[in-house]
């Protein structure tokens, strides 16, 4: 019998037009294997019906067609069900098919699901909210709400924005309950990674996996104006995990407090929530088609970019053991003023 194949199409998403998809996926979907209709998107959280519907009906693989937003209203419909996600990758940054490796070129995007290669993967929910890439919160929901309230899609307005508010963010400080331990920080940010990017293969938790059972926690610790442009390379370079700013473990389930209510984000989109946040991991919740022919060794770094970390990181740790003896040499000479009643 054939599969019975959903496409639910986005007309906004990213910054091109999806006016060619439909004759994309009727010329290179394998009609043999798959029967196909094709459903756009109205209003926000029309995704979220549309696969509801979708699932009741039986039907077997629900294809996004747009960004992580798309991907993120469809596969939470999809959760705890036999009704498979796919991704044609159409937004901004398509993390979460960059995470699974699939080709941002469409028609070799259709190829994959021609394949059918569909295996169960790992989600997450933070407050409420499921995601399937990433949540947090600090300096990247923050970037998450400006970013929604600009109006305006694409790299080149989230580059903006970044810049714009990177200089004007404060650092919070938060109290993570995990394992029995509470511990404070003091943090820029603090992601849970589910997959190992925010999208345009800005990787935020290179070593992520969608399959281990776990998330990957991420603090960013406060940094000054010099290491900011490294924190950025090692982003894009997959080596941000080697930074001496980076604190990381591995979770099920953590619970989050902060001083007051705040934004947090799932999957880039922001919503205020309570001063309490709770984050859980459920180990292979959905399922989902996949690149049968993904190399994972594409999201290591290679040499070069391995030793430009580490040699960085050692000059960072000497400068913050000279700034360390240079407060050390203050407070002493502040003490033997005092002393001397000089």
């Amino acid at each position: 019998m054939k599969k019975q194949v959903l496409f639910i199409m986005n007309p906004i998403s990213g910054t091109t037009s999806k006016s060619g998809v439909p004759r994309l996926i009727d010329k290179y979907l394998d009609k043999e294997k798959f029967d196909f209709e094709i459903k756009s998107t109205d209003y926000a959280g029309h995704g979220v019906e549309l696969a509801k519907e979708a699932v009741a009906r039986g039907v077997d693989i629900v294809v996004a067609v747009g960004g992580d937003g798309t991907v993120n209203e469809v596969a939470r419909s999809l959760v705890h069900t036999k009704t498979a996600l796919g991704i044609l990758p159409c937004g901004s940054g398509n993390g979460l098919a960059r995470h699974l490796m699939l080709p941002m070129n469409l028609r070799k995007s259709i190829e994959i699901i021609n394949l059918c290669e569909i295996h169960d993967l790992d989600y997450g929910i933070i407050n409420g909210h499921p995601f399937f890439c990433t949540c947090g919160m600090g300096f990247d929901a923050d970037i998450s709400q400006k970013f929604a309230e600009s109006g305006k899609r694409g790299p080149i307005t989230y580059v903006q924005k970044v810049l714009e508010e990177g200089l004007k963010y404060r650092p919070q400080t938060y109290e993570i309950e995990f394992d029995g331990d509470t511990t404070r920080y003091k943090a820029f940010l603090i992601s849970c990674a589910n997959a190992s990017q925010y999208g345009n293969n800005a990787y935020i938790a290179p070593q992520a996996s969608m399959s281990d059972g776990m998330m990957d926690v991420i603090i960013m610790e406060p940094f000054d104006l010099l290491e900011a442009s490294q924190i950025a390379i090692d982003m894009f370079n997959k080596t941000l995990d080697k930074s001496s700013r980076i604190k990381s473990f591995r979770a099920k389930h953590l619970k989050i407090h902060r001083a007051v209510p705040g934004v947090i984000h799932f999957d880039g989109d922001p919503v205020i929530t309570s001063a309490d946040v709770d984050v859980r991991l459920f180990e292979k919740g959905f399922k989902a088609v996949v690149n049968p022919d993904a190399n994972k060794d594409f999201r290591k770094p290679n040499m070069l970019q391995s030793a430009a970390a580490e040699l960085f990181n050692e000059i960072n740790v000497v400068k913050d053991d000279i700034s360390r003896q240079g407060r050390h040499v203050l407070a002493l000479s502040k003490i033997l003023h005092r002393k001397l009643n000089l």
